[in-house]
C-alpha cells in the first residue's frame, strides 16, 4: 500500500496545519503576556483563555455546518483569512490596550480557529481515503480490500497530523516567547496573522461542501449530527466519558505554577523544564501512535488516558524536579496517544458525510471542558494543596481510563451478541469491531480484516 503522504494534496494540508499551529502558539503566548503586562491580573489572563476557547464552543458547530452547506467553495480558506484580519486587529489594539476589545476579538478568532480545525480534520481523513481508494482501485482490488486500505490510510494521515501537532506544541511556546521578548507582542501577532494567510493560500482549492439529500439548511445539518449522536450509544458514551477525562486534564493547568514554585521550590527555568518534558513526551507519544497502526484504537485511547493519570499521581508523590519531569514525560506520551485515538474513534463511529460536523462537536466539547477544568483546578488548589489536588486529578483520570476501556469492550460485545458485521465505515457496529483487541475482533469476522484495519487522529484538541 502506498503511503497517504505521497498525496500532494495531503502534504499541503499537513504543511498548512503545521504553519497554523506554530502561528497559533506564537499568537497565544503574545496575547497572554500582553494581557498580563497591561493588567497584572491572572483573572484577566483567565478571561482571555475563556473568551478564545470556551465561548466559541457554542457557535462552532453551526459555523462548520454552514461551511459544509455552502456551494461557493473556499470556505476553509476564508476562515483563515478572517483569522488573519482579526489577529492583525489584535496586534493594533495592543498599541492602545483595551481589554474588552481584546476579549471580543479573541472570541471571534477562537471561533474561526476551532471551526477551521474541525473542517481540516475532516479534509485530512477525506484526502487520505480518496488517495488510498484510487491506488487500490487501480490495482483491481475488491470492495472489502478497498475499505481496509482506506481505513489504514486515514489512520496514517491522522498520525502524521498528530506528530505535527506535538512538534509545534514543543517549539511554538519557545519561539513565541523569544519573539515577544525580542520584538514585542504586536510583532508576534502580525507574524501569526501572516501564518493564517499562508494557510489560506495553501488550502484555497479545498472545498468543505458536503452534499447530503434533505440537509440543505444549517439547521437540518445540525439536526442530522445530533440525531447520529443520540442514535449511536457507543459514540455518545465515548464522548461523555472522554469529556470527563478532559475536564480532569485541564484542571491541572491552574495548579502547575503553584506546584513548581511552592511545592518543588524551583525557578522559572525549572517550571519551563517541567513543561518541556511534557511536550517531549507528547512528541514521543505521537511517534508511538504512528507506529501502532495494528493496535486497537480503544486500547490505545484508554492506555493514553491511563498514562496521563499516572503522571499526575507522579506529580503528587515526586519529592524533586527530576522525578516530576520523569512523570511529565510519561504524561506527555499519554497525551500524544490519547488525542489521535479519540479523533480516530469518532471518525470510525461516524458516517463520512458527518465527519466535519462531528469534528466540530468534538472541538466544542473540548473547549467547554477547558472552562470547567480551569474552575475545578482552581477550586482544588484553593481548598487543599498542589499535591492533594494532583492526587485527586490523577485518581479521577485513571477511573475514566478504565471506564473508556469498558465502554469500548461492552460496545464490542453487544455487536458480537447481535451477530452484526458490516465492512463499511458508515456502520457503527462494523466500526466498533475495529476498535477491539485483535483476538476479539477476529472472532466476529470471518477473515479478521476489520480487526486489523487501523485508523488515527490529530488536535482538537485544543485550537
Amino acid at each position: 500500500m502506498e503511503s497517504p503522504l505521497e498525496s500532494s494534496r495531503l502534504r499541503r494540508i499537513l504543511a498548512a496545519y503545521t504553519v497554523n499551529r506554530l502561528g497559533t502558539w506564537i499568537g497565544l503566548i503574545a496575547l497572554m503576556l500582553a494581557v498580563f503586562d497591561e493588567t497584572r491580573s491572572a483573572v484577566a489572563v483567565a478571561a482571555l483563555l475563556l473568551a478564545g476557547q470556551a465561548l466559541p464552543a457554542f457557535v462552532v458547530p453551526a459555523v462548520v455546518a454552514r461551511a459544509e452547506a455552502s456551494t461557493r467553495g473556499r470556505e476553509l480558506s476564508a476562515l483563515y483569512v478572517f483569522e488573519a484580519l482579526v489577529t492583525a486587529m489584535l496586534a493594533v489594539l495592543l498599541w492602545h490596550f483595551w481589554l474588552p476589545g481584546v476579549l471580543v476579538l479573541s472570541a471571534l478568532d477562537g471561533t474561526a480557529a476551532l471551526a477551521a480545525s474541525a473542517l481540516l480534520r475532516a479534509e485530512v481523513a477525506r484526502a487520505a481515503r480518496e488517495h488510498a481508494q484510487t491506488g487500490a482501485g487501480a490495482d483491481g482490488r475488491s470492495g472489502g480490500s478497498l475499505e481496509h486500505e482506506a481505513q489504514e490510510a486515514e489512520r496514517k494521515a491522522n498520525a502524521a497530523m498528530n506528530v505535527a501537532f506535538s512538534v509545534t506544541f514543543v517549539l511554538g511556546p519557545v519561539i513565541g516567547g523569544a519573539i515577544v521578548a525580542g520584538a514585542g507582542a504586536s510583532t508576534a501577532l502580525f507574524l501569526d496573522s501572516g501564518s493564517f494567510l499562508i494557510c489560506g493560500a495553501l488550502l484555497i482549492d479545498l472545498r468543505p461542501h458536503v452534499q447530503v439529500a434533505g440537509e440543505a439548511s444549517v439547521r437540518a445539518r445540525l439536526r442530522a449530527a445530533w440525531k447520529h449522536i443520540n442514535e449511536e450509544p457507543s459514540l455518545r458514551l465515548l464522548l461523555f466519558v472522554d469529556a470527563l477525562a478532559l475536564i480532569f486534564f485541564e484542571s491541572a493547568a491552574p495548579i502547575e505554577v503553584t506546584y513548581a514554585k511552592a511545592t518543588l521550590h524551583v525557578s522559572d527555568g525549572g517550571f519551563g523544564l517541567l513543561l518541556t518534558s511534557w511536550g517531549l513526551g507528547a512528541v514521543l507519544g505521537s511517534v508511538v501512535f504512528a507506529r501502532s497502526l495494528r493496535r486497537p484504537l480503544g486500547v490505545l485511547l484508554s492506555a493514553g488516558v491511563f498514562a496521563i493519570g499516572l503522571a499526575y499521581l507522579g506529580f503528587a508523590a515526586s519529592p524533586s524536579l527530576a522525578l516530576a519531569c520523569s512523570a511529565a514525560l510519561v504524561g506527555g506520551v499519554g497525551n500524544g496517544v490519547e488525542l489521535p485515538s479519540l479523533i480516530s474513534l469518532v471518525q470510525r463511529l461516524t458516517p463520512h458525510a458527518l465527519h466535519g460536523r462531528l469534528m466540530g462537536a468534538v472541538e466544542s466539547l473540548n473547549s467547554l471542558c477547558v472552562a470547567v477544568g480551569l474552575a475545578l483546578g482552581g477550586a482544588l488548589v484553593a481548598v487543599s494543596s498542589p499535591r492533594v489536588a494532583f492526587l485527586v486529578i490523577g485518581v479521577g483520570i485513571i477511573v475514566t481510563a478504565i471506564a473508556l476501556y469498558l465502554v469500548v469492550s461492552s460496545a464490542g460485545e453487544t455487536a458480537v451478541a447481535a451477530g452484526d458485521h458490516v465492512a463499511g465505515l458508515d456502520s457503527p457496529i462494523g466500526a466498533v469491531q475495529a476498535l477491539l483487541p485483535v483476538e476479539r475482533a477476529e472472532a466476529t469476522s470471518g477473515n479478521g480484516a476489520e480487526a486489523q484495519a487501523p485508523t488515527a487522529s490529530g488536535a482538537s484538541e485544543a485550537p
